[in-house]
């Protein structure tokens, strides 16, 4: 009776020991997504605001998207989605837009960072849809990217915004005063369609303008195109104290950059954003760098570009303090 009783003890704890070493592999997911980065908003009409963002990372899967307007929820994103048109707002009204990105256990991302936009005032019993935009172009920028051009259309009340569509789905919207943009994400070697529509503070939209078809370059490139250009940088002193000074030439965008990344030494040093009106044709800035003289630094500044996403690094330069 001995040898079958020991032998049931020891099946016994082999059996509960392999229960707890499955358990083990079943932990629970608790980590959640990094906080979406790249947050754009636009105003589309006096009632609408078109809110974009950037894939997520997680260390599982993102499955969706919480947008809020002002602290409260006000929708849900599919996670293979980065866009949504926010309905039912008031003319002449600011609000402040942040996503979070959920993963498949409920774990939410910290808040992306907080935009705000101020929609048009209301155009009483107007349904005149504006003209339809005219001579549209496209130029692919190496294999990543095109820039997009197109006629102004002209509205009874004022054209808000233009809605730019890859295929039947739109992709991006920039203001009514703008009548070009870049954009981005696009695969080397392939083919596009894009259209473009105008829209009024009344929510009439144009008839669509005439396609374009382009085809981007194969194979891989840096993203040169969307890079500042003639970057330079110096040093100079004051107060017993150096500066690094930049200068640089932003970006073809199809609209003003008002946010760059400028990395020092292998690290990202700071963010610089222009408020008012951001510089077009040539861009400076001035910042501390220490106290101590023949110290050798290399800079260089990346922008961000109308859709959220970052654009090429410049060239580095190198610059030595004294």
């Amino acid at each position: 009776m001995t040898t079958p009783l020991a032998l049931l003890a020891a099946l016994s704890a082999a059996a509960l020991g392999g229960c707890g070493w499955s358990g083990q592999d079943d932990r629970q997911d608790t980590r959640p997504p990094a906080a979406p980065r790249g947050l754009t908003v636009e105003a589309g009409s006096a009632t609408t605001a078109h809110v974009m963002w950037n894939q997520a990372t997680d260390d599982t899967e993102v499955t969706g998207y919480e947008v809020y307007r002002d602290a409260k929820k006000v929708k849900e994103v599919p996670g293979g989605k980065h866009m949504v048109d926010i309905t039912g707002l008031k003319p002449s009204t600011t609000y402040a837009f942040t996503v979070r990105a959920r993963d498949a256990e409920g774990n939410v991302s910290p808040d992306s960072r907080r935009l705000s936009v101020t929609t048009p005032a209301a155009t009483a019993a107007d349904r005149e849809p504006p003209s339809r935009p005219a001579r549209l172009r496209g130029e692919a920028e190496g294999s990543r990217s095109a820039m997009l051009t197109w006629g102004k259309s002209s509205d009874n009340r004022g054209v808000a915004s233009y809605e730019i569509y890859q295929g039947a789905s739109k992709i991006h919207s920039v203001g009514g005063g703008q009548t070009a943009t870049l954009v981005t994400g696009l695969r080397p070697g392939t083919d596009y369609t894009f259209t473009v529509k105008a829209r009024d503070a009344a929510d009439n939209f144009s008839p669509a303008s005439p396609e374009v078809r382009l085809t981007t370059a194969a194979g891989k490139e840096s993203g040169r195109k969307t890079a500042p250009t003639g970057f330079r940088a110096a040093t100079h002193r004051a107060d017993g104290a150096y500066y690094i000074d930049l200068t640089w030439t932003p970006p073809r965008t199809g609209g003003a950059v008002t946010e760059y990344q400028i990395q020092l030494d292998g690290r990202t040093a700071t963010s610089l954003v222009f408020g008012g009106t951001a510089p077009r044709d040539k861009a400076e800035h001035s910042f501390y760098i220490g106290r101590k003289a023949g110290e050798r630094h290399q800079v260089r500044i990346r922008p961000r570009l109308p859709d959220g996403t970052w654009g090429a690094y410049s060239p580095e330069r190198t610059v030595t303090t004294g």
